[in-house]
């Protein structure tokens, strides 16, 4: 192994809530009297903060509509996914455990809430296996903006050319980037191979499967 920590985005990189985040968009779109949202619209904002996501589809900016929005959105999304409505992404938990196994550090960086990421964490069993768990509320600064996995190399005591950092977007490739580790692009989500083809990607792996392969593990 030649990485000390491998840190990860969580949607469409290790798991797939699409579910419970459209459960969540349809309940606030519905409560807030709008029409109902397109699913392949709202997938394509995961990896957003959602109230971003909400401006992106509704075209709406003012904070009163945003906040508005998230109160809506989050419990709906957060209880769903506490039951366990996500699916592990294919090789998840095998990467995981031999990441583990192999004594690597492990975290998660998201912009999903930090208590919505330990609920699925938790339902799936896998909580056990991160030392941190950021979510976006966790930061001052969203993704692409490399807050959320500075902090965790500090408090890891590792330098950025120690750590890996994985994600299904090009603002993971942004954040990546702009930490200093390197980054392996995961193609679980929506965006396509050729749109990492401008940053210094490691590894374009097609599933998780391939880069544990690469990783020797």
């Amino acid at each position: 192994m030649r990485y000390k920590a491998v840190i990860f985005d969580f949607d469409y990189t290790l798991g797939d809530a699409t579910e419970a985040i459209f459960a969540g968009f349809r309940h606030a779109f519905s409560e807030m009297g709008l029409p109902e949202p397109d699913r392949e619209a709202v997938r394509h904002t995961v990896g957003l903060p959602v109230q971003d996501a909400y401006t992106q589809l509704t075209g709406d900016p003012s904070p009163a509509g945003r906040e508005r929005f998230y109160s809506l959105f989050h419990p709906v999304a957060r209880d769903l996914q506490a039951r366990g409505v996500v699916e592990l992404c294919p090789g998840a938990g095998e990467l995981l455990e031999a990441l583990k196994a192999a004594g690597a550090a492990l975290a998660v960086v998201s912009t999903k809430n930090t208590d919505s990421l330990e609920a699925v964490l938790e339902a799936k069993g896998l909580r056990t296996c991160f030392t941190y768990v950021v979510g976006g509320d966790k930061v001052a600064r969203h993704k692409p903006d490399p807050e959320g996995v500075l902090w965790v190399l500090d408090r890891l005591a590792l330098s950025p050319a120690e750590a890996l950092y994985c994600g299904d977007t090009v603002i993971d490739a942004q954040t990546a980037r702009s930490a200093g580790t390197d980054f392996c692009a995961v193609l679980n989500g929506t965006t396509p191979a050729e749109a990492f083809s401008d940053y210094p990607a490691v590894l374009v792996a097609a599933d998780l499967p391939e880069l544990q392969a690469w990783l020797g593990l």
